[in-house]
């Protein structure tokens, strides 16, 4: 139902919307709006389309059909997945790489200044002061240093690290103060640090944000929408990603009835079907064809129908791992020493620290992979390491997904005692018989990800080394893995950068800072909590005082004061809409504002919107009367 009035700026809108890829179709009929300022979180199956749907919104890719409009003079900023750039790109050069009018501005004028075309340099010039892109370079450099890097601007790409990548990348993104920003996977290879200046910048800025990405506490703090990408077709659920689970929840219930009637229905018409040919003389033949309809439905691979991850359990020795006064140091920078730790059966460990501490290498050590500068790792003899590592996870092999899989083993067993098939097994962890002969290459990465992950746990370990597991990995198989691990007997070391899944998997921490490991009787929240608390005891007193005040500040922000006066103004000129829409009920013609059932809807529908709209400013006038 379309109302007369727009009260919200809509800044992109995708109509009929379809994507084809390697013959499959990713997305079919999206019609979707984004409106100024929206923070909207996209969510969906690993190879599902999310990342081909951005690129088809910023106009990196055609789509098949359909169109995407912009707001007048909007250009869309994305942050790609994987940070891109030719060979011997500068750190500053890099900034100028991205696709947008601005830089599109500042090249040409940088080309007038080696051309010594003063002409253009003036017009340039100008362009440049009145739209304040002076400025963008130094913005770029602040943000990296906000970010936790000191980076020269003529270090080559190429030699900087994957963290250190995709921070410019985000520094490079944010610098520009898009009016549309779309975000893919942003937190992947970051510290908690950066993702929580990240998640502070989306939630605070005016932009209109769209975030592809597995971390669920960005969504549920950040964004006000989310897009459901689910059989190649969008769902927006309007409200917080919590809001989300629990109609996705009412719905999975739902869909779980529709089954059991189906079945109950399909019995009684399958026995129909069996009486024979005499039974069935001049019988409906609709009938029939709604039989094999059904039959075909309940065939249909279910949402949530992928197995839980599982292995057979291998028995632990009374030594698991000792580890004694072990050191480990590179190009003079000492990562950490004297670290000793006995691991107990059962414990599941978060691995914290900034990029660059330390953590790949720890476990490297744990593994055997890599020995230490100083001390001794004693294995004991019946451990055996799951070791999710950065180099295996990427899975360049030549071979398919199930060549991959049977070089393990031509038979699984699983945590139950059932013994599958290596083809069968995969179809039970989400790769599907029409996957199987697909080569490793030609998966998304999430989807390759997924594969190393599960052929790491069916290996049977007992103890299990996890570096950045949740990297590209969507939510679903996230959740499975919690679960797995929650329930897991052996041991567990993880290094990860998404909080809720370290909360959920884990209940002790060890740290890496400033060269030392310590551990901390609790999960990464607690752990932070308590480092909170500590920060907080050590700030001097009169900053402490001064501070009081501000948390105690009544009356209404600037922004509040704003929000009230416009509120104002849209009741009233909802009021107005709706006494013309009731002046109108005396006659059941149609009339301009259309007939009298669509009159009576959008009567209803600004009435609703009002009574929305007066609560939130009687909200706000109580608070500013405080």
């Amino acid at each position: 139902m379309e109302i007369m009035y727009n009260l919200a700026v809509v800044v992109l809108s995708a109509e009929n919307l379809s994507k084809t890829l390697r013959d499959e179709p990713l997305f079919e009929d999206v019609t979707l709006a984004l409106e100024e300022g929206e923070k909207t979180g996209i969510v969906g199956k690993n190879g599902t389309g999310k990342s081909t749907f951005l690129k088809c919104l910023a106009s990196y890719i055609v789509p098949d059909e359909g169109t995407v409009s912009l707001k007048k003079g909007v250009v869309p900023v994305l942050l790609e997945q994987n940070v891109l750039y030719p060979e011997g790109t500068t750190l500053s050069g890099f900034l100028y790489q991205q696709k947008c009018r601005e830089m599109e501005i500042l090249n040409s004028y940088h080309s007038a200044l080696q051309d010594n075309d003063v002409d253009k340099i003036t017009v340039l010039s100008q362009t440049i002061e009145k739209d304040n892109l002076w400025d963008i370079e130094r913005k770029y450099f602040a943000i990296l240093t906000d970010l936790g890097e000191n980076i020269a601007p003529d270090i080559p790409m190429e030699t900087l690290s994957g963290g250190q990548q995709k921070k410019a990348a985000i520094a490079r993104a944010l610098s520009l103060s898009p009016e549309i920003l779309l975000l893919d996977e942003p937190t992947n290879h970051l510290d908690i640090k950066s993702i929580e200046y990240l998640e502070n910048w989306i939630r605070n800025t005016s932009s209109a944000v769209i975030i592809v990405t597995h971390d669920r506490h960005i969504l549920n703090e950040c964004t006000t929408t989310i897009w459901e990408l689910d059989r190649k077709h969008f769902y927006r659920h309007p409200g917080s990603f919590s809001s989300y689970l629990e109609r996705k929840a009412e719905r999975l219930r739902m869909a779980e009835k529709r089954e059991e009637r189906l079945e109950n229905i399909l019995r009684r018409e399958l026995e129909w079907l069996k009486r024979g040919p005499k039974a069935r003389t001049g019988k409906d033949k609709g009938r029939k064809d709604r039989i094999y309809a059904m039959l075909e439905e309940r065939n249909t691979p279910k949402e949530n129908s992928t197995r839980e991850f599982q292995s057979q359990e291998r028995r632990l020795g009374k030594k698991i791992l000792e580890v004694d006064s072990i050191s480990k140091s590179y190009d003079g920078k000492i990562l950490f020493s004297d670290f000793s730790f006995s691991f107990v059966k059962g414990q599941k460990i978060a691995l914290i620290g900034d990029n660059g501490s330390g953590k790949s290498t720890l476990l490297d050590i744990l593994s055997g992979h890599t020995a230490p500068d100083t001390g001794s790792v004693d294995k004991g003899q019946n451990t055996v390491f799951g070791y999710y590592d950065q180099l295996g996870r990427d899975l360049e092999s030549p071979k398919t997904v199930l060549e991959y899989t049977e070089d393990i083993g031509d038979r699984v067993l699983l945590g139950d005692g059932e013994e599958v098939s290596a083809s069968r097994f995969l179809e039970l962890f989400g790769f599907p018989v029409s996957m199987q002969r697909t080569p490793i290459a030609m998966l998304s990465g999430g989807e390759r990800r997924r594969l190393y992950l599960i052929t790491r746990l069916v290996q049977n370990p007992n103890f299990l080394l996890f570096d950045e597991p949740t990297n590209d990995l969507d939510i679903e198989t996230m959740e499975r893995l919690e679960e797995y691990i929650s329930s897991f007997p052996g041991c567990a070391v993880i290094s990860s950068h998404d909080r809720t899944f370290l909360d959920m998997a884990t209940d002790m921490t060890l740290s890496i800072e400033n060269g030392k490991i310590t551990l901390f009787p609790g999960n990464y929240s607690e752990w932070k909590e308590e480092r909170d608390e500590r920060e907080e005891e050590k700030k001097p007193i009169q900053e402490k005082t001064q501070k009081k005040p501000q948390r105690e500040k009544k009356g209404l922000s600037f922004k509040e004061i704003k929000e009230k006066e416009t509120l104002e103004k849209e009741i009233e000129k909802l009021e107005e809409f709706s006494q013309k829409l009731e002046a109108s009920f005396i006659t059941a013609d149609e009339t301009e504002l259309g007939t009298l059932r669509e009159r009576t809807m959008r009567y209803e529908e600004t009435k609703k919107i009002i009574d929305e709209k007066t609560e939130r400013w009687i909200e706000l006038a109580e608070k500013e009367e405080k």
